[in-house]
């Protein structure tokens, strides 16, 4: 779906090392680059996220190195595609540490970056994942943050949104039972939808790969709810709205980050069936703040691209991590941990400052699919 991307030099002020080829030596407070880490799946069925995330993060490593860098040094970022596989993850993790990074942009999907966490947090490395929501990869180690909100968190948000903005009454999921990440999403939802008075009619599952969602959703429009809710990423989800039309199903679609992209994988002719769908989000494009329309401006001038919510993400990941070494002073893992979770930050995806277990605090977009366009709606919190 998505090509091979290649790594290549991004200009003078940039350095880039070749994927697979990464140099021995190690990082020391003498050496002559900073050298920052990063993974993601730049191949294979979630390469429309590593791309528009390491896309992100490397117009802002390309942005320091033309200002003159990170403590007077040239940022050399090392990016390595693990495929979305977690051994691949963790095999490339490796390859980074004998290249000497000292600091890890990554992962990008919550599987991988919890495999990733674990290991880094053994080494004691530094790293953010950009887009990991997932609950427990911050729970690896003092050394692992993340700059978007957590599954939990959206989920919550979601069902209090579908309440307050929505007004259902009733609701429905249809969950990925081999997803960890539509799991903790559709738990998080279901139990802050009954807090909030939402009855939820219908839980119906099926498994990574399906196609066909009929059954499912059949039953579901038996009980006709207000809601339905799709805790996914952007294939599926694309397919179950589809066919939830198809079943007439019509209740309101609602879900989390994972729907962003979804217009770029479904037919302008079956636009309808995204039409009016709610999904949380980390950042708008329409937002008129000038620090996001400037970050919107030259990726597209780079890239010929829309950025995703994971490209300001990743873009910001980066400036946290440029923050907190310039504050720390020095590249030192222990001490620049310390100064990454002290970190208050104001960046494409709001301000930011992180908790008692390294995530984020922050307001959650949400985004309504319009003729489909993302049309910014509102900014909720719990």
């Amino acid at each position: 779906m998505m090509k091979k991307i290649l790594t290549s030099l991004l200009g003078a002020s940039m350095l880039f090392v070749a994927c697979g080829e990464p140099k021995t030596e190690k990082a020391s407070g003498d050496a002559e680059t900073i050298k920052i880490g990063a993974l993601g799946p730049l191949t294979g069925p979630l390469a429309i996220y590593g791309v528009s995330a390491t896309n992100g993060l490397k117009l802002a490593i390309d942005e320091i190195n033309a200002n003159g860098g990170i403590l007077g040094k040239q940022v050399e970022l090392n990016l390595l595609d693990e495929k979305g596989d977690s051994t691949e993850a963790v095999n490339a993790y490796n390859k980074l540490v004998d290249w000497g990074m000292v600091a890890l942009v990554g992962d990008i999907t919550s599987k991988p970056s919890v495999a990733v966490a674990e290991v880094a947090a053994q080494d004691g490395i530094p790293m953010i994942t950009p887009t990991g929501t997932q609950l427990n990869i911050t729970e690896a180690g003092s050394n692992i943050f993340r700059v978007c909100f957590t599954d939990p968190y959206q989920g919550e948000v979601l069902a209090k949104f579908a309440k307050e903005s929505l007004k259902a009454k009733t609701a429905a999921v249809v969950v990925n039972n081999s997803s960890d990440y539509s799991d903790g999403v559709a738990n998080a939802f279901i139990a802050e939808a009954e807090k909030q008075g939402i009855e939820v009619v219908a839980k119906e599952g099926y498994s990574d790969g399906d196609k066909d969602f009929k059954a499912q959703l059949t039953k579901i429009a038996q009980k006709n709810p207000d809601i339905l809710f799709v805790p996914d990423y952007y294939e599926q989800d694309g397919l179950i709205a589809i066919q939830a039309k198809e079943v007439g199903l019509n209740s309101t679609i609602l879900g989390p980050d994972g729907w962003d992209g979804v217009a770029k994988t479904v037919d302008k002719s079956s636009y309808s069936a995204i039409e009016n769908v709610y999904f949380a989000n980390h950042y708008s494009v329409k937002d008129s703040n000038e620090k996001i329309q400037n970050f919107i401006t030259n990726y597209k001038a780079k890239y010929n691209d829309e950025p995703s919510a994971f490209s300001a993400l990743s873009y910001d990941a980066a400036y946290i991590l440029k923050a907190a070494i310039e504050k720390n002073g020095s590249v030192d893992k222990e001490s620049l941990a310390k100064a990454i979770k002290e970190i208050e930050f104001a960046g494409i995806t709001g301000n930011l400052k992180y908790d008692e277990k390294n995530n984020p605090v922050k307001g959650v977009t949400m985004i309504k699919i319009v003729n489909g366009d993302y049309t910014f709606d509102s900014v909720v919190s719990k």
